[in-house]
């Protein structure tokens, strides 16, 4: 198998995307979860949660250390747009869109 072909076949068979269409409009990462809305209309199903990053902060030297916490809303939408296309998994962190993901057919 060719190089070409190779990295063609390699970006048929992920799973994860970082775009998809809504009609005409175009959702990608980086996209505000109200312009999602406003592109794509109410998702199917959704889901909240909400974690905590912590970071440590040392001075060289280790006379300062430092411990940060920061807490993010972690929105999960699927898109159902029918039986001829692939749901869509939109991950969102503090509102925007981070991870997009295909899922099987929908229905």
């Amino acid at each position: 198998m060719n190089k070409t072909a190779f990295l063609l076949c390699l970006l048929l068979c992920t799973t994860d995307a970082q775009a998809f269409r809504c009609g005409r409009q175009l959702v990608q990462e980086g996209d505000h979860k109200l312009d999602v809305l406003e592109k794509c209309g109410e998702p199917e199903w959704t889901d909240q949660r909400i974690t905590v990053v912590a970071s440590r902060l040392r001075h060289p030297y280790g006379a300062l250390e430092y411990d940060q916490y920061e807490e993010i809303v972690i929105d999960e939408w699927v898109y159902n747009f029918g039986s001829r296309k692939f749901k869509q998994f939109l991950q969102f962190e503090n509102g925007v869109l981070k991870k997009i993901k295909n899922l099987s057919y929908g229905r």
